[in-house]
């Protein structure tokens, strides 16, 4: 029991911690992008899917309420599956929700797929600053969580803006499609430089 202790004190990321923060950061810029980026687009998608403005509301709604439910089971679900396991599972959730919400026909499966993208979005948060904290030496902590402090306040303040340009220039279901490359890289980069401490 001692030398677990111990050796949970020493245990020190094998690669840069900052390209781990980065790593994270990745993942969780791409969840806070999405709380905002799909404001702007409500008329768009509502009108396009054949519903009225108040039902559209539901989009934003759907994916709020299963994020709020699944932020307390995140500390249990990473200890049962291992932290990288379960950040990796709500990225491949976020990002096949992701291309689900862009192709889905009619509003009742986009909220179904909004609703699992929630799922996997709420996991995505608190296990990047878990993983930033283990990280870092506790002095270097704070730096840490600045970078994640600006991803946190950098994106919903782009997500409007960026929503309006792609749904003016092309169509409110690339709000969603920008998700797959960046949920393909954060899962690679993941895979390849976090690790669990034991």
């Amino acid at each position: 029991m001692a030398d677990a202790a111990l050796n949970s004190a020493q245990w020190k990321p094998r690669v840069n911690p900052w390209l781990i923060a980065a790593t994270v950061a990745l993942a969780a810029f791409m969840e806070v992008l999405d709380t905002s980026i799909a404001n702007v687009a409500l008329p768009h998608i509502a009108g396009n899917l054949g519903a009225s403005t108040d039902q559209g509301t539901w989009v934003l709604t759907s994916y709020l309420v299963s994020n709020a439910i699944i932020l307390p089971i995140g500390a249990w679900a990473s200890s049962v599956i291992g932290r990288k396991t379960f950040f990796l599972s709500c990225i491949v959730i976020f990002t096949v929700s992701s291309f689900l919400c862009g192709i889905a026909p009619s509003l009742p499966l986009l909220l179904l797929f909004r609703v699992f993208q929630g799922v996997g979005g709420g996991g995505l948060q608190p296990m990047a600053q878990a993983i930033m904290a283990d990280s870092f030496e506790p002095q270097k902590r704070g730096q840490a969580f600045a970078l994640y402090g600006l991803v946190a306040v950098l994106a919903p303040s782009i997500g409007p803006t960026l929503g309006g340009w792609i749904t003016d220039n092309y169509s409110w279901r690339w709000i969603f499609y920008i998700n797959i490359p960046v949920g393909i890289l954060a899962y690679t980069l993941v895979t390849r430089f976090v690790d669990d401490p034991p």
